[in-house]
């Protein structure tokens, strides 16, 4: 058994994303306002800790793996101020790791955010608070004027997947080591370091998410997850694409990695009733305004984009962070996650436009069918 394979079957004792469920289950962006909908329609998530617990008791009840919250400082504007309103991530997770007793409640940090040492010693108390649930989720930075809150430039793409390879090796020594830890990196100096007590876990699990060459040469090197964005529906290509991030794990570093999407879920009564909700939630009641600060901040451009591909993309970030669209009657929105899974996705994080509301209808009306389907 190689020590990749020893430590998945390690974390499978305390960790429920290493469990049997051929389609793990999370949800996305519960400690956000707006969740991940940018629109003025009622029902759209209203940030408070009692919602929050509310959408966690939802995961609780479906027993579904994973709670995720999004790594965020400040809002995008708009007519909405989409998730300018937002709980710390390690404080969510301690919290809502504390009132659940199945998920894995992730924290999401961004790695100029946080020195390795505070990071690691925060991590390993919400893994006792949750007996080993406990995984993180690592973020380079991207938003320019979020990372500038931390009083440093943004750095160029690559350096800061560097930065971020000797932040998390110096973590894994600290959680794995008897002896004080004497590291001398580049961006990281620590002398006597010891972290006592060490996680539940060898270490706690860890996830990235990244598309390009050296975002997913980190989480092959690194992660256990590896969270993919889906611009494809074709099941072959999603095949391919899952494929590749899976292959490169294994061939380059003899590693198993989890592939985990983000969706988003527009539940009706029929295909046209699903659809009118969707355009009442983006064309009627869009932050039109807001996306486009979103897209400016994130660098996207027409000249990466046609002009219908650029609309699409707003589209997605309205209905749902850009996630894959899950959009019709209960038996269609099934079918769909059966093509992922059959396609080879192993986890999807979920969002929904009116969170509560919405969780509460895929509970009674589409959870029970992906346990018939076996999915579940």
């Amino acid at each position: 058994m190689s020590s990749d394979q020893h430590r998945r079957e390690q974390l499978a004792r305390t960790n429920p994303l290493f469990g049997p469920s051929k389609l793990k289950l999370g949800t996305f962006c519960s400690n956000t306002s707006g969740g991940a909908t940018m629109s003025s329609m009622e029902g759209v998530f209203d940030l408070s800790w009692p919602n929050s617990l509310r959408l966690a008791e939802l995961a609780e009840e479906m027993k579904f793996e994973a709670i995720v919250p999004v790594g965020r400082w400040m809002g995008f504007g708009g007519d909405t101020d989409f998730s300018g309103e937002v709980f710390e991530t390690m404080a969510f997770a301690a919290g809502v790791t504390a009132r659940t007793s199945f998920p894995s409640v992730f924290a999401t940090l961004h790695v100029p955010a946080m020195h390795p040492v505070m990071a690691c010693k925060q991590a390993t108390t919400i893994d006792h608070i949750g007996g080993g649930r406990f995984t993180l989720n690592i973020v380079c930075g991207w938003n320019k004027r979020e990372i500038e809150l931390f009083g440093s430039p943004i750095l160029e793409h690559d350096t800061r997947y560097d930065v971020a390879d000797e932040w998390i090796s110096l973590m894994k020594l600290l959680w794995t080591s008897d002896a004080p830890v004497d590291f001398d990196g580049h961006y990281f100096q620590v002398k006597g370091a010891l972290m006592k007590p060490r996680p539940v876990q060898p270490y706690p699990a860890l996830m990235s998410a990244g598309a390009s060459p050296k975002g997913r040469a980190f989480a092959a090197r690194h992660c256990d997850i590896a969270f993919a964005p889906l611009a494809e529906r074709d099941p072959d290509s999603i095949r391919r694409r899952i494929d590749s991030y899976k292959q490169a794990a294994f061939e380059q570093y003899g590693r198993e990695l989890s592939i985990w999407i983000n969706a988003y879920v527009f539940q009706g009564d029929s295909e046209a009733d699903a659809q009118r909700r969707f355009d009442h939630c983006v064309h009627e009641k869009g932050d039109w305004a807001g996306v486009e600060n979103l897209i400016r901040d994130m660098g996207i451009s027409q000249q990466s984009h046609t002009p219908e591909m650029l609309i699409k993309l707003k589209e997605d970030f309205i209905a749902g962070w850009a996630g894959f669209r899950l959009l019709g009657t209960r038996e269609r929105i099934v079918e769909d996650m059966k093509m992922l899974v059959d396609a080879g996705v192993d986890g999807v994080l979920l969002t929904f436009p009116a969170f509560i509301g919405d969780m509460e209808r895929f509970r009674d009306e589409v959870h029970p069918l992906l346990v018939q389907e076996g999915l579940r």
